[in-house]
């Protein structure tokens, strides 16, 4: 009979759920890098893909440097907790403010801070080990530190979508969690109090980290307010952070203006253009519209335009976050903005992702308005996709229309004729228009629908933009805005987010 293995010293214990914080720590860091990368640069995929590979690299290499570390390895220990805690924890704010004041130092600064994390965060684990190996064996040495190691990782990935970023947002949640590194250091100190040389500069060094990332927590809305002013050029009256994007309503001169990710959504000055352009094209050519949808306009702006039909019965808004909703329902200066529309008795706010609900649901509607952001990332252009405008025609009457906004035919020629291809290839005919709205240039709208579109008779009274002649001039298409040979964007391949992208970085640049 064997004897049993002896039970771990409670330094071993303390080590053990230090791993824990370590592990939730560094991937926080890496989560929010890849988070902020995505909303302020587009294309998430390609965005956390570059994050995690430069982190999981830097990693290698910190394990790596990890074997020229000596002894005192308590003191090494403590000292790169410090570091990961300082640059880990400050660096959501610094990319803030860098996207700010320093835009073209962005990328630079986002993969210096990550290839720095990780070389640290990669440093930790051989560490932690290698200080262990002395009090337990080493096949159980392994498959703990790494049990540690997951669950750590599996805590924070569940919380970080969920409660930390809608709760806290990313510059306070990396704040939180470099607090949290910097408190693994003080239990280090007092763990190892009497290996420690030099015990009182460590004390002191633990004490000003604690300090910086404390004062960096109760200022952290200020920073994120001063970087985002300063990014938007007019005062931040509402900002949050939501598991699906940032949303940001800046109030100037001009009014209020809706940022999604950064990207304009609407300006109060001309947004009737766009709106009234989106809308009625549609909801006249039908004659009698009962049921209609709108997926995505969650600030309301097109229900308000819909709700100018008496004959409407019911709209039914599917927008993906709850978040923009509660805003333009539940804010007064913004609900003023859509006329309290979405609060009519007539409308039902449906939160859920539009492709699913296309799929699960069975209702058909006599228009559908489709109002989704430009496809900067492929969670967008899923939504430009064929795959998706052939759940849309299912779900479109026979007699009905559907609309779809469908960024500049001018900025993006290729992207514009691509969504009208798109449209084309599930049997549905496409009338390409365009309209004049100063925000944003020329832009570009597609009707679908399955019987002929024909310009309407009649218009609603009281509109400011369009009329008999706008929508005339709508429906021509100068040379340098001409039909080009455009890919059907599936799913397999979503061609459309990489012309996109291609098409309006050259702008940009």
């Amino acid at each position: 009979m064997t004897d049993a293995a002896p039970a771990p010293r409670p330094i071993a214990v303390a080590l053990f759920i230090s791993v824990f914080v370590i592990a939730a720590c560094g991937l926080l860091y890496e989560l929010a890098a890849g988070a902020l990368a995505s909303y302020l640069l587009g294309d998430s995929i390609l965005q956390f893909s570059t994050v995690i590979g430069t982190y999981l690299f830097a990693m290698g290499v910190g394990s790596w440097l990890s074997r020229y570390l000596n002894r005192p390895l308590a003191a090494h220990f403590l000292r790169i907790e410090l570091l990961v805690a300082l640059v880990g924890g400050t660096m959501p704010g610094a990319l803030f403010a860098a996207n700010a004041w320093l835009p073209g130092a962005f990328h630079f600064l986002l993969y210096l801070m990550v290839m720095a994390v990780g070389t640290l965060v990669g440093l930790e684990i051989p560490l932690v080990m290698r200080i262990l190996q002395r009090d337990v064996k080493f096949k159980d040495l392994v498959s703990q530190v790494l049990t540690f190691d997951y669950l750590g990782a599996l805590a924070v990935s569940l919380a970080f979508p969920l409660l930390l970023v809608p709760r806290l947002g990313l510059v306070r949640s990396g704040l939180l969690f470099g607090i949290m590194n910097a408190l693994v250091a003080v239990w280090a100190l007092w763990l190892f109090r009497r290996e420690l040389p030099r015990r009182a500069e460590h004390v002191a060094a633990c004490v000003m980290v604690l300090a910086l990332l404390g004062a960096g927590m109760a200022g952290a809305e200020k920073i994120t307010t001063l970087a985002e002013d300063h990014f938007y050029q007019s005062p931040i009256a509402f900002a949050a952070t939501t598991p699906y994007q940032r949303i940001v309503v800046t109030h100037g001169r001009g009014g209020y203006r809706l940022y999604l990710n950064g990207n304009l959504q609407f300006a109060e000055s001309d947004e009737y253009r766009y709106h009234e352009a989106l809308v009625h094209p549609a909801m006249a050519a039908h004659g009698a519209p009962k049921k209609v949808a709108v997926l995505g306009g969650g600030d309301g702006m097109a229900v308000r335009e819909i709700l100018k039909y008496p004959g409407v019965e019911s709209v039914t808004l599917v927008e993906l976050d709850p978040a923009m909703t509660r805003l333009f329902s539940d804010t007064p200066q913004l609900a003023r903005l859509n006329h309290h529309a979405l609060t009519d008795p007539r409308v039902h706010v449906v939160n859920e992702d539009a492709f699913q609900w296309l799929q699960h649901g069975k209702d058909t509607f006599d228009v559908i308005v489709v109002d989704f952001p430009d496809p900067t990332n492929f969670a967008i252009g899923k939504l430009y996709t064929n795959s998706f405008y052939a759940l849309l025609a299912e779900r479109l009457a026979a007699s009905g229309y559907a609309v779809v906004q469908t960024t500049s035919p001018l900025v993006a020629r290729q992207s514009f004729w691509t969504v009208v291809r798109t449209i084309e290839s599930v049997g549905l005919a496409a009338v390409p228009y365009h309209a004049h709205v100063p925000s944003f240039g020329e832009w570009g709208f597609v009707i679908a629908s399955r019987r002929p579109w024909r310009a309407p008779a009649a218009l609603p009274a009281g509109l400011r933009f369009l009329d008999a002649g706008a929508l005339a001039a709508m429906l021509d298409f100068p040379r340098d805005m001409a039909r080009v040979p455009a890919e059907v964007n599936r799913l397999s391949n979503q061609v459309l987010v990489h012309t996109y992208e291609q098409e309006w970085g050259r702008v940009s640049h």
